[in-house]
C-alpha cells in the first residue's frame, strides 16, 4: 500500500538534507522509498496532506522497562536501592504473565500516542512482552536482564533461569515479524549477578553474533562497591569477561570514569542518558559532554515508567538539555537541539542495530506527525528548538513503525485501550496489590 505525505516539513536527521520544507515522503512497504519537494511519479493508494504538519524519525527509547507501566508512581520519594528492596522487587515477584502483558500493552500504547517506533526493553517474562510488541506493530530489541543471586561457585547454566531464557527468546523470537524483533544479550547489572553468569551471557552474545544491554554505574553506591569488591568498575569489569565484545548499550553512565568511557566507546557500546529517572531517583546526571568528548555515542531512554514516571521522550530531550546545560554549559557551551534530537533517533538506531532514525530512501519508515498548529508550537521560530523545548505527546498526530499506520488522530489502529485498560484494571493491579486497588 503506498503512501504519499505531502506538503510536510521533514526534519530528516540526515545530515546532507537536514530540514526539506514543502516535502514529498514516499513509502511502500516498511521502507522510505523518496525524500524531495517535486512530487514522485506513480500511483500511491492515500495521499496524506500534511499542511501544518512536521514530520521526524519515529523516536528510538533506548532503554526501558515496559510492563513496569503497572507500578507508574509506586514507592516514589526514595533512592534506587530502597525503591528496588523495598517496594519494586516485592511487587515483581508477583507477576504473572498475564499481569505482564497487561503492562506491556499498555505500556507500548503509551509509547505509541508519544512517537516511538522503536525501543530497548529489558524485563522478565520476556517471551510475553514479544508478542505485545509483535501485536502492537513497533520494532523491539528484548533482553531478559540476567539475575543470579546464587553462590558463583554452584554456578550453571540449569541453575540460572536467565539462561533458559536466553535460550528461548534467540530460539523463537530473533528476527520475529521480519525482523521487527531483535533480540540481545542481557544482563541486569553487575549488582545482581555474578561473573559466572557474565562470562556464560558473554559467551551466548559471541556465539549468536548479539549486542549487549546492561545497567551502568547508575549510581555512585553502585560503582564504588564494585571497585572495593573487585578492584574493577563496572564497565571494566563487565568488559575483563567479554560482555562489550559485540558492543550494546550501556543504561545510565552516570558514574563512568575517563578509561571506562573510553573502552566502551572502543568496544562500540552507546551510553544511553535516563535523564528523569535519574533525577527522580536521586542517582545523579550523566555527563555527556565528557562521554561525547572520549568518543562515546549517546542515546536517550526513559526507564521504566515506574521511576519516570511516563514514557516521554520529548521531556527527556528538554530534561537532558536544561541538566547539562546548568551543570557543564559553562565550559562547554549549550547542547544544541539538533544533538538532542540525534539522541532520540538516529543515534538510538545505531545502538540498536536498526537501520532507522533517519527520513532517507531506503530507511525503515518509522515516522511521526505532529502538528504544528497547535498552541504550544505555534508561531514557530526554528522547528528544532521546538521539538525539544516546546513540543508535547499531545502534538503527535500519527505514528506509522515500518510502513504501517498505527495511530492516527488519536485513535490507536493495532491495540484496543479499553481493553487494555480492563484487563490493567480488573486483574493486573488486583493481582499484584490486593483487592482494594479492584475499585479505583
Amino acid at each position: 500500500m503506498p503512501i504519499l505525505f505531502t506538503n510536510v516539513t521533514a526534519i530528516t536527521m540526515d545530515p546532507a538534507n537536514p530540514a526539506v520544507q514543502d516535502a514529498f515522503v514516499a513509502v511502500e512497504g516498511t521502507k522510505i522509498i523518496s525524500v524531495g519537494t517535486q512530487r514522485p511519479a506513480g500511483e500511491f493508494d492515500r495521499v496524506i496532506d500534511c499542511t501544518g504538519k512536521v514530520m521526524m524519525p519515529g523516536f528510538v527509547n533506548a532503554h526501558t522497562h515496559v510492563p513496569m507501566t503497572l507500578l507508574r508512581g509506586y514507592g516514589g520519594g526514595c533512592d534506587l536501592q530502597h525503591w528496588l528492596n523495598d517496594y519494586i522487587f516485592p511487587a515483581e515477584a508477583k507477576l504473572d504473565d498475564r499481569c505482564v502483558a497487561a503492562g506491556a500493552a499498555l505500556g507500548l500504547a503509551e509509547m505509541i500516542a508519544s512517537g516511538i517506533t522503536c525501543i530497548a526493553d529489558m524485563y522478565m517474562n520476556t517471551e510475553t512482552v514479544a508478542k505485545a510488541v509483535l501485536e502492537a506493530g513497533i520494532s523491539a530489541n528484548l533482553g531478559c536482564g540476567a539475575v543470579y543471586f546464587g553462590d558463583p561457585a554452584d554456578f550453571s547454566p540449569d541453575k540460572c533461569s536467565d539462561c533458559g531464557n536466553h535460550v528461548r527468546l534467540y530460539e523463537n523470537w530473533h528476527g520475529a515479524g521480519d525482523g521487527q524483533i531483535l533480540i540481545d544479550a542481557s544482563i541486569h547489572a553487575e549488582y545482581t549477578s555474578c561473573p559466572p553468569v557474565w562470562e556464560w551471557v558473554a559467551d551466548f552474545a559471541q556465539k549468536h553474533g548479539l549486542r549487549a544491554h546492561v545497567h551502568v554505574s547508575e549510581t555512585q553506591l553502585e560503582h564504588e562497591k564494585c571497585v572495593d569488591k573487585y578492584g574493577a568498575t563496572p564497565a571494566a569489569l563487565l568488559d575483563r569477561y567479554g560482555v562489550w565484545r559485540n558492543g550494546g548499550i550501556a543504561a545510565h553512565c552516570i558514574y563512568l570514569s575517563g578509561g571506562d568511557a573510553q573502552l566502551l566507546a572502543g568496544r562500540g557500546v552507546t551510553a544511553v542518558h535516563n535523564p528523569v529517572s535519574n533525577l527522580k531517583l536521586m542517582s545523579g546526571v550523566a555527563p555527556l559532554f565528557f562521554l561525547r568528548d572520549r568518543g562515546m555515542s549517546v542515546a536517550l531512554g526513559t526507564d521504566g515508567v515506574a521511576s519516570n514516571n511516563s514514557s516521554n521522550l520529548f521531556e527527556e530531550m528538554k530534561v537532558a538539555a536544561l541538566t547539562q546545560n546548568w551543570n557543564f554549559g559553562e565550559e562547554q557551551g549549550q547542547l544544541q537541539a539538533s544533538d538532542l534530537l540525534a539522541m532520540a533517533t538516529v543515534n538510538g538506531a545505531r545502538a540498536l542495530g536498526r537501520d532507522t532514525g533517519v527520513i532517507a530512501p531506503g530507511k525503515i519508515a518509522d515516522l511521526i506527525l505532529l502538528d504544528f498548529t497547535a498552541p504550544n508550537l505555534f508561531p514557530c521560530h526554528d522547528v528544532m528548538e521546538d521539538l525539544v523545548y516546546s513540543a508535547a505527546p499531545s502534538n503527535v498526530v500519527m505514528n506509522m513503525a515500518r510502513g504501517k499506520i498505527i495511530y492516527e488522530n488519536g485513535t490507536f489502529l493495532t491495540l484496543d485501550l479499553e481493553k487494555i485498560r480492563a484487563e490493567v484494571k480488573g486483574y493486573a493491579l488486583p493481582h499484584i496489590f490486593g483487592e482494594k486497588l479492584r475499585m479505583r
